[in-house]
């Protein structure tokens, strides 16, 4: 057997948390609306970069699964890195306050640039970690909740807790200029590690599971192709979306209503957006993060099945309360938690069950599949949650969200063994 070009594996998991940093700027894109609408753009412009974004994010990463096995983890990560850090350059130079050329270069681009980059940590880490692959999973992506608290608060200050005065000192265009600067280092740096280990190769002692009821994949590896003819995908994929929609309608709305509710409960607009700006940049952000890895850690112990049904059931309940929740402010730091700790969840958890049910070997190829999830809930929740707030009913917003949580544990109780032989 050969010998694995990285001696210390514990490489793979620095590298990847440096990539995922530098991804995490689509979180951070909340920050930037307020100048934005400011220097003249509606609302509706604001989230047609984020939304776009999302889309571009989500089928760069097909692409990205089909590029891995011919030009590497390696060459890919790097390329996702380019592409982001000159969006956000290129988008400086041009004007940040130009809607039509930040569309294009930090919707569009942007968002090809983390799709490309993303599933690269995934699909590496996966490979050196085949014994604890939920946790490095969750290491892998956590990074990624991490950073848009990381790039929020170093652009501006965050209510009582400070923060950085990027924005304020150097404007938002030279703002997006340092930032592509610094994407494009932390992905250069952090793809150094983004390589695969040897054919054949396993951490000593670690001897690969057989199939089971829980996992189907033990030595079994589906390509795309067969993947996307078993009805398991299927199912992971709407469990996918429905976890992806209620998480993603509430980003969206997580500055909103609790600034309505809390208003409505008396506080000044002022104070109501402070403590609801609170939620959304510290700690809605802040448990997005530590859920990738607990939630992996959990799967490790208790499998993967068992812990999107807790998460699904968990979040459900937690949506569907939030309307009432979040005109008081405890409440509303609370459940933006408890949101934000499952939302995250899904980027750690989907991953590994994709893998524990189609193999490893082609995890980078059929995450992105999967991964359409993201753009479907990324579509339907936030609109959805937009349309209800125009028609000022934010709680039934909620209330579907959280409902579809719930079918989304029927759905993935269904998902069974997949047979390659009738794939």
């Amino acid at each position: 057997m050969n010998e694995p070009k990285i001696k210390n594996r514990s490489f793979v998991v620095l590298g990847a948390i440096l990539i995922q940093l530098a991804l995490g700027a689509i979180y951070a894109w909340s920050v930037y609306t307020k100048l934005l609408v400011e220097a003249g753009w509606t609302k509706t412009q604001t989230q047609m970069v984020f939304s776009a974004g999302l889309a571009l994010f989500a089928v760069a990463m097909i692409l990205a699964g089909r590029m891995m096995p011919k030009v590497g983890p390696q060459k890919l990560a790097l390329s996702g890195g380019i592409v982001l850090g000159l969006g956000y350059m290129l988008a400086g130079l041009f004007g940040a306050e130009n809607f039509t050329t930040t569309f294009i270069f930090v919707g569009i681009m942007g968002g090809c640039g983390i799709g490309l980059g993303y599933v690269v940590p995934i699909a590496v880490g996966m490979r050196w970690f085949p014994d604890k692959k939920g946790l490095i999973t969750g290491l892998a992506v956590a990074g990624f909740g991490f950073g848009a608290t990381l790039w929020m608060a170093l652009a501006d200050k965050l209510g009582a807790l400070g923060g950085g005065h990027l924005l304020a000192n150097i404007g938002l265009s030279k703002t997006f200029m340092v930032y592509g600067v610094a994407y494009l280092v932390l992905v250069a740096i952090g793809s150094i590690w983004m390589v695969f280990p040897p054919e054949g190769w396993r951490p000593q002692g670690w001897v690969p599971p057989v199939a089971t009821k829980q996992n189907s994949a033990g030595t079994i590896d589906f390509t795309s192709n067969q993947m996307l003819r078993t009805p398991q995908f299927y199912l992971i994929l709407l469990t996918f979306t429905f976890g992806a929609a209620a998480g993603l309608m509430s980003i969206g709305l997580m500055r909103l209503w609790p600034q309505e509710a809390l208003t409505k409960a008396g506080m000044s607009p002022i104070e109501a957006g402070a403590a609801a700006t609170l939620a959304m940049a510290v700690f809605f952000a802040l448990f997005n993060g530590l859920g990738r890895i607990v939630w992996g850690l959990i799967s490790d112990k208790i499998g993967r099945k068992t812990s999107i049904i807790i998460m699904m059931a968990t979040q459900g309940l937690a949506v569907i309360l939030f309307q009432w929740m979040a005109g008081n402010v405890l409440t509303l730091y609370l459940f933006a938690m408890l949101i934000g700790f499952n939302f995250g969840g899904n980027f750690a958890l989907f991953p590994t069950i994709t893998a524990d049910t189609f193999g490893t070997k082609h995890v980078g190829q059929n995450y992105g599949w999967v991964f359409i999830a993201y753009a479907l809930g990324g579509i339907f929740g936030p609109v959805m949650g937009g349309k209800l707030g125009d028609l000022n009913n934010f709680p039934l917003a909620f209330t579907i969200c959280g409902i579809l949580c719930f079918v989304a544990v029927f759905t993935i109780y269904m998902v069974k063994p997949a047979n390659k032989a009738v794939a």
